[in-house]
């Protein structure tokens, strides 16, 4: 594996959720693998479970690690092309990228969407650029438009949990406070399509995922009919991504004082098929979800961002295998 964005740079789903629980099992069964390379991680944004279960994924294969986060420890950089760099950027991204890649023999990325011009964070311009101009190998740990780690953590959750061969699996927004990218949901969608679940997307209209990542899933915009009979929802707010209204990409649409109906509580979860919760965190309580709903017995926030590590291990070792 060169790279990895999105599902399929994974190859066969079985396949790589086998590799998961072997690793599970014995999470330094490859700390050889990794000897003598290092892995470099760019934070562009914040990150809490990125950035630990990432360091601790290329630890467990007896990587190096260097972490760089470039708005706090290094000079600020411009990104664009054509400009007069007369302002508080004093460094390109098209000289710094490649005296990153000098260091090192993996380039793990973590940036998010603008959210101000939908064609630049759909065209994963900061992605892409790594891709071009370091020469190394470069992952996913969240970009403008997916968050592959994440979805993959959610799909070993779902397989450790599931008490069905095809299990329902429910996406559904939620009201929130800010504007938030796509990139969960985008990568939640993404990656449901891929494997074997019943799976149904549930917001309101107006908020209808791109295409390329929604593909066939079913759209309900009544969220109780969606959750009937669910095994799983996943709560996830996401910004307008401008699909029906290009205009609006990146804005909530609707007060979200209007939208609180929408907060998961134990109103909707009482017509599901006791179905476990699942966020990717950082979860705001109250907005995304009651107490109740995500302090029960059938909550799986901490599950799943424990297997952050585990799925951030898979990928690196895979690439660690091309090098």
């Amino acid at each position: 594996m060169k790279s990895f964005l999105n599902v399929q740079d994974l190859g066969n789903l079985h396949t790589a959720l086998a590799e998961a629980q072997e690793i599970k099992q014995d999470r330094f069964k490859y700390v050889e693998m990794g000897k003598n390379k290092t892995a470099l991680l760019v934070f562009f944004n914040n990150s809490l479970r990125t950035r630990l279960s990432t360091q601790k994924a290329a630890l467990n294969l007896g990587m190096n690690v260097i972490v760089l986060d470039v708005n706090a420890g290094a000079w600020k950089l411009e990104t664009e092309r054509g400009v007069i760099m007369d302002g508080d950027r004093s460094e390109h991204l098209l000289e710094a990228i490649p005296v990153m890649a000098s260091y090192c023999d993996v380039i793990g990325i973590r940036s998010f969407a603008g959210l101000a011009d939908r064609n630049y964070d759909y065209s994963e311009t900061i992605y892409n650029q790594f891709l071009k101009y370091s020469g190394k190998p470069v992952f996913a740990m969240e970009t403008a438009t997916v968050h592959p780690l994440q979805a993959f953590a959610d799909l070993i959750t779902i397989e450790e949990y599931k008490t069905s061969q095809r299990p329902k699996v429910v996406l559904t927004w939620a009201p929130h406070p800010k504007s938030l990218p796509q990139a969960v949901p985008d990568s939640f969608a993404e990656w449901m399509n891929a494997a074997d679940v019943d799976f149904v997307i549930t917001h309101p209209e107006g908020y209808e995922l791109d295409q390329r990542f929604a593909g066939d899933a079913r759209v309900e915009y009544n969220q109780l009919k969606a959750f009937e009979g669910a095994d799983f929802i996943y709560a996830k707010n996401w910004s307008c991504p401008g699909v029906t209204n290009p205009d609006k990409y990146g804005q909530i649409l609707d007060d979200y004082h209007k939208m609180m109906d929408w907060t998961v509580s134990a109103r909707q979860m009482a017509v599901t098929n006791n179905a476990h919760f699942m966020h990717c965190l950082p979860v705001r309580r109250g907005m995304i979800v009651t107490d109740d709903v995500i302090e029960s017995p059938n909550s799986l926030v901490i599950p799943e961002a424990a297997n952050r590590e585990i799925s951030a291990t898979v990928v690196l070792k895979r690439i660690l295998e091309n090098l």
